[in-house]
């Protein structure tokens, strides 16, 4: 009897259990998401009925189980980058462009866009050989907006580009063209298409710029937490302890302890907060120059450059409707994530926002990257120092090929070095030099660029490594080669190469110019490059040591003589010396490591007009070669020791001329205002240290000296 009612006890509750099973079983469905199939992305559940379950975020913030296609235009345009631009004009040369004429006057803003793409590599001055048209939006306030140009085409292949609001109507609709502007809303900006643009001040400056205002890295006890935007201009600042109401409507009547008028500096303040609508674009720039972090509260516009550039590494997207969770969460954020995001925040500014230049060069830039497709910048490029406009994707797009990223990588350059030797008049061959290069362990070849008219010498020594010997003469250039094993003292082969002049030069003569000296030759198969001169006097020890420094510090310049700038305040000028100092800023390249990347930078990047320069004052090359390094690194050069035999390198030491003075200086006296004025800033940054080897000079056996003859007399 107690075994029928144990057995009846659990049927009922088995009925019971399987009843409630049945009621809730089309609930439990909703959260079983389908079986992915095999190498499926996984990512959120699709809930079955999304009625019955209320949504806590937008439509498209969550990620989908498969990859979803690019995202339709939201401003009503059915224009993609497949449909409404025609990449095989862009085939050929790369990107190339036309600025369409402007009608009316040009503003200062319009007239520095057109000098900053003539100077550069973009230029076509015919619009059948350019793959863009761009034409300038409308700036005048008279109303006088540029009119449809005559090879609109529907807007295919166009850009219409405008750094400010545009303070009239367009008479024509943008159609097929793509549209760079600053800080376009959300809704009408149509992405992967169109750029945006930031929102510059009036006076931004069109070339080089001003650095950011960031003085430190890690917030100060005494400098306030937070600075606020104020609608009517300016900034408010606040500290930990104020109310967490800036943007909810409930500070009118404590507006805070300090505020700062329009236009005024950024406040040194941690975290910056901006409200979404749009003239508050304006704050979000300001933010960034003063390495205030940008706290944006639901903002309706889109980020500048947000196609390539990762805005959570240097700002922050937060809810306008949970200010007290916000605050919270800055109060509570590690000082490691605020050193991070401020560091972003002033590369970010130099490398893009600083001038017009660069607003100009990184849309072009964007719309390139587009065209290259899988040959284009990768992110960690973009998002790095020294950012995608100095890392040029026709040398390399891996970051392992560029000297910038190996800290990043953890890793070192690999391979030897390839001694580069610039024999020059009188056309003595360096016959010593070349014996002390080869006899280095790391040395991998050996060039010898004659830039002499006197013919080659039939004889050269001995090595251990192959010697490649290229001549300049009037027909083209011929390389000499020797195989390294070969027992002969004459050259193994020679072969005339057809080429023409080097690619910014006009053929003067039979001599090569003197930045041919930095041009990226072929047949360089090293990262390292050891730059010298014939009349160069160094020993192995010497060769050794600094090649090892060079391989901690592949993205600087390592040399053994060295130059300093100053400002001349009476003359108001730059002027440089080789007077002996405790102080330097140039190594000369006549005794130089570096990496073979600077070249192409150097060849491709600089403008014709400091080339130029270099040509009319040999002196110059030293002085442009490091203006270049420095602007790419932020860092000085380095400097190793070197032994009593080497020559004084000594430029001429620079008189400024005063104003008014009817006698005009030459080149070499004057080329580095002329190369300051040309970068837009002095890029050069002096430094007092020097690298020595360990017991370098200490009172111990020369025995336990690993580079002894660095010591001797």
């Amino acid at each position: 009897m107690q075994s029928w009612r144990r057995k009846a006890l659990w049927l009922a509750l088995l009925a019971s259990w399987l009843l409630v099973l049945l009621r809730v079983f089309p609930l439990l469905r909703l959260a079983v998401p389908a079986r992915p199939w095999a190498g499926a992305p996984q990512g959120w559940p699709r809930w079955l009925d999304a009625e019955l379950l209320q949504s806590f975020s937008r439509a498209g913030e969550l990620p989908e189980d498969d990859p979803q296609p690019p995202h339709a235009p939201r401003g009503g345009g059915h224009c993609d980058w497949g449909a409404c631009f025609n990449v095989s004009k862009c085939r050929g040369g790369g990107l190339k462009v036309f600025v369409s004429p402007v009608a009316g006057p040009i503003s200062d803003t319009q007239r520095g866009i057109l000098a900053s793409i003539e100077s550069s590599s973009y230029h076509s001055v015919s619009p059948d050989e350019a793959c863009l048209l761009l034409l300038l939006g409308p700036e005048a306030p008279a109303g006088e907006c540029s009119p449809v140009p005559q090879q609109w085409n529907g807007g295919k292949n166009q850009l219409v580009l405008s750094l400010h609001p545009a303070l009239c109507p367009q008479t024509f609709p943008p159609g097929q063209a793509m549209v760079a502007k600053a800080s376009p809303a959300v809704d009408t900006f149509r992405p992967g298409f169109d750029v945006a643009l930031p929102l510059l001040p009036e006076a931004h400056p069109l070339r080089g710029g001003a650095p950011g205002q960031l003085r430190q890295h890690s917030p100060h006890p005494g400098v306030p937490l937070l600075a606020l935007a104020e609608e009517r201009g300016g900034w408010r600042v606040a500290g930990a302890d104020s109310p967490a109401c800036p943007w909810d409507g409930r500070c009118e009547q404590n507006r805070g302890p300090e505020q700062t008028p329009l236009g005024a500096t950024l406040p040194n303040a941690t975290f910056c907060i901006i409200p979404g609508h749009r003239p508050e674009a304006l704050h979000f720039f300001q933010a960034l120059q003063a390495g205030c972090i940008p706290v944006l509260l639901s903002p309706r516009w889109e980020l500048p450059f947000s196609e390539v550039i990762d805005w959570t590494k240097a700002a922050i997207v937060a809810d306008k409707r949970l200010p007290f969770q916000v605050l919270a969460a800055l109060q509570e954020m590690p000082p490691t994530r605020v050193l991070a995001l401020r560091q972003q925040t002033q590369f970010l500014w130099d490398a893009y926002f600083s001038s017009v230049e660069k607003v100009i060069h990184t849309t072009l830039e964007i719309i390139q990257d587009r065209i290259f497709g899988a040959s284009a910048h990768p992110s960690l490029l973009w998002n790095s120092p020294p950012g995608a406009l100095l890392a040029l994707p026709t040398f390399s797009t891996s970051p392992s090929d560029f000297p910038f990223y190996h800290l990043q990588r953890g890793s070192r350059p690999v391979g030897g070095f390839s001694a580069l030797i610039w024999v020059g008049a009188p056309g003595q061959p360096p016959l010593k030099l070349i014996q002390a290069v080869a006899g280095s362990q790391h040395c991998a070849q050996i060039l010898v660029l004659w830039s002499s008219e006197k013919p080659l010498p039939p004889r050269w020594p001995k090595t251990t490594v192959p010697l490649t010997v290229l001549a300049g003469q009037r027909k083209g250039e011929i390389e000499v080669q020797r195989a390294a094993a070969s027992s002969r003292s004459q050259f193994q082969a020679a072969r005339l190469l057809p080429l023409p002049c080097l690619l910014h030069h006009v053929c003067r003569g039979s001599a090569q110019q003197v930045s041919d000296r930095f041009f990226p030759h072929r047949a360089i198969s090293t990262d390292a490059i050891l730059s010298l001169d014939a009349h160069s006097s160094l020993t192995t020890s010497e060769v050794d040591f600094a090649f090892g420094v060079w391989q901690s510090f592949p993205e600087r310049m390592v040399g053994f003589l060295t130059w300093s700038h100053f400002w001349d305040e009476a003359q108001g000028g730059w002027g440089y010396t080789a007077e002996r100092a405790n102080e330097f800023s140039m190594v000369l390249t006549s005794a130089a490591f570096y990496h073979r990347y600077y070249h192409t930078l150097f060849t491709h990047s600089l403008p014709k007009v400091l080339r130029t320069l270099a040509d009319e004052a040999p002196t110059c090359v030293d002085v442009l070669m490091n203006f270049l390094v420095a602007a790419v690194t932020k860092l000085p050069p380095i400097k190793v020791p070197y032994g009593k035999q080497h020559p004084e390198a000594r430029p001429p030491l620079v008189r400024i001329q005063a104003p008014g003075a009817s006698e005009q200086q030459p080149p070499a006296q004057d080329c580095i205002n002329q190369m300051a004025a040309e970068f837009g800033y002095m890029p050069l940054v002096s430094s007092r240290l020097r690298l020595d080897p360990v017991l370098f000079k200490d009172p111990v056996s020369v025995l336990r000296k690993k580079y002894r003859s660095l010591e001797k007399p």
